[in-house]
Parts: C-alpha cells; structure tokens; sequence
C-alpha cells in the first residue's frame, strides 16, 4: 500500500455519524500533519435525506437481529452504497463551500455507519461492522479515503473502540493542558473519555452510555426524540435505590481498556419510573458511570471538557459536577467546536492511515501492540 512518508500538514475531511441516528453527517475540514492540528476548516452538518435515514433505522434494527451469524442481511449493501453516495456529496459541498477544489484535499477519512460493535471477551475475539465503500467514495470525489478504521484493532484483539484519543490529545496540546488534570469526556450515544499525562501516557475507554438510553426512554413514551434541554430529567427526582444498583455493574469497575455497543445500556433500567423520573435517573446513572471512571484513572482530573452532543444537556452538565464529583465545561468554553470534534478526529486519523502511522494502542483499545488501521483506496 502506498503511503505519503511526508510530514508536511494538509487538508483532510472527516466524515462521522453517529450511532444516534440524528439523521446528520458532521464533515469537518482540518489541516493537520496526523498529530498536531495546524487549522481548523470549513464545518457543516449534512442532513441524511429521511429515505436514507429510514433505510439506516431498518438497517441498525436487522443488524441486531443478524448478530454476526450466518450471512449479512441483503439491506447492508442497498444501505451502505446510499450512505456513501450521500456522504461523497457531503464532501464535496463543504469542500466548494471553503472555497477549495477536491484537487487541494489530500485526504477523506470517512468512518461510516456502525451497525454492530461486539467488545471481546476473553477467549473470543470481538466484532465489529461499519458500514462505508472507500473505492466507491474515493471514485465519486476524486480524493484518496481512508475507512474501515476499526476493523484492523479487532481482529488483532482490541476493543476497536474509543478511536479518538489521538485528536483529543492534539487538541489538549493546542491547550497546551499536559498536566493530567484536565480530560476530554465525548458524549454520544456511548461516553467515552480520554486522558492524556502530558508525556507518553496516553488512555481512553467506554465509561458508559450517554444520550442513547435517554433517547429511547423518552422515544418510548412518544415525548419525542430526546430530551430536549435536559427538561424532563430536571423536572425528576433519581430513584437513588435504583441508581445504587445500577452503578454496581461489573462493566463499571471493570479495568480499562473497555469498549461498549450503543444497546448494552437499555432504556429498560428506567422501566416502571414516570417520564421525568426515569430521564432523572438515567442521567444520574450517565454521569455515576463517569464518576467511576475517573476513578480508574491513574489521576483523578479536576476538569471535563465535554463534546458531542450531550453538552448540550443542561441535566447532564450539572449532573457530572453532583454526580461524577469534577468540573465539566462544553467545548466551546475552550474554543473548540463541540459538534465537530468527532468528524474532525477522523480527518486526523486519515492522515495517519495515509502516513502508515498508529491509530490505536493498548492503552486505547487494548490492541496488543501500537497498531496502524483502515483501509486506504488511493
């Protein structure tokens, strides 16, 4: 496989959805070298046309079903030639948008759609499914892609997941934040967090779900989607019994590194509270969760600086600060851009596949040794 040997910074687009199908691709424009960033580009969030958006639900709920036995479901192909054709003119609207031509990007790092993520266990290696045609996208632009990222790290017997923990240091760098006490928390539909001691220590993990069982929850009951502003789990009280219990999950104090599918937190955990009591109490286990990781770390941090789309959860904010017991600040308050951070992660990560640098480590995804991943169609 070729690859670019140099060091010089380019421009790379990074394509990411998320495992809450929010029915948006983030695509973000980064000049970056694969380890620091030199600027950010043009952002935008691409809104998935609802044919496709139903086409990702049916896909998500067979790829349940499926659970790695026997062949794939016929709606995988149909499914994943859609998303990559929508994300391919994603791409190259946001690319005409800054004012640049696809000739003058050097890269696309397009993660895909993940339908299934199975951690490993011991005795059995884990599994995992994200649903993207580099070729097809690299032939609709023009510009080499990067995808596939995480099946490398599996079969090598990592978790595959978190895959961020690079660009979120490059981001503490920016910050110049190298003394361990501040870390990065990503909210998504899963939480994962990121520590960085300054030197070489570099350490990321699941700690637990986010958003995704509050949405179902609160999908469930027909209030609409999620919990818009937090406002149904700030009109609750926790169930502090229930909680208790819950925050005794082996999952929980089990050791790093650790890496959790979008439904292996259920909404079920609230079963049997009201709306707002039960989005009460699955915040408060959200953000319990967090606590316990922080006490895994080889340092407490004092500082969260949070991304993806729980910082907008006023419930959650002020939960982390009660519950987790540490200081937590949206994104922006440090200027970056929240929404962002995950598309932008893959721009970064892009470049290391095409520079034949690592993109996970044991202390990120358990792989047994630094690892180079995805797949490059040049």
């Amino acid at each position: 496989m070729p690859h670019d040997n140099s060091s010089e910074p380019i421009w790379s687009v990074g394509l990411m959805t998320g495992t809450v199908l929010d029915g948006n691709i983030d695509v973000a424009l980064l000049r970056t070298d694969g380890d620091t960033i030199e600027r950010f580009g043009a952002y935008t969030l691409a809104p998935y046309p609802q044919s496709i958006r139903d086409t990702l639900e049916d896909t998500l709920n067979q790829a349940r079903a499926w659970n790695f036995e026997g062949p794939e479901p016929a709606i995988f192909a149909a499914a994943e030639e859609a998303l990559t054709r929508a994300q391919s003119a994603a791409v190259l609207d946001l690319v005409e948008q800054a004012g640049l031509t696809p000739a003058e990007i050097g890269m696309i790092g397009f993660h895909g759609q993940s339908v299934l993520h199975r951690a490993p266990q011991p005795g059995r290696i884990g599994a995992t499914r994200q649903l993207g045609n580099g070729a097809l996208m690299r032939e609709l632009t023009g510009i080499r892609t990067a995808y596939d990222f995480r099946s490398a790290d599996v079969r090598a017997g990592g978790q595959g997941a978190p895959l961020a923990a690079l660009y979120h240091r490059a981001l503490l760098r920016l910050l110049d934040a190298r003394d361990g006490k501040t870390a990065v928390l990503n909210l998504g539909g899963v939480a994962n967090i990121t520590y960085w001691d300054g030197a070489d220590q570099l350490i990321a993990f699941d700690t637990g779900p986010a958003n995704a069982p509050i949405n179902d929850f609160v999908k469930s009951l027909g209030l609409g989607d999620m919990d818009h502003n937090g406002e149904i789990a700030l009109r609750g009280r926790v169930d502090e019994e229930r909680l208790a219990r819950l925050l005794t999950h082996p999952y929980l104090s089990a050791p790093y590194p650790k890496s959790l599918d979008r439904f292996d937190f259920l909404a079920t955990m609230a079963e049997g509270l009201n709306a707002e009591d039960g989005a009460a109490t699955l915040t408060a286990f959200t953000t319990g969760a967090v606590g316990k990781a922080l006490d895994l770390l080889p340092q407490r941090p004092e500082r969260l600086i949070v991304c993806g789309g729980g910082r907008h959860n006023p419930a959650i904010m002020a939960m982390l600060e009660t519950r987790a017991n540490v200081e937590a600040i949206p994104a922006e308050a440090v200027g970056w851009r929240g929404d962002a951070v995950e598309a932008e992660c893959f721009a970064l990560l892009a470049v290391r596949v095409l520079r034949g640098l690592p993109i996970s480590f044991p202390t990120t995804t358990g792989a047994p040794h630094a690892l180079t991943g995805g797949l490059l169609a040049a």
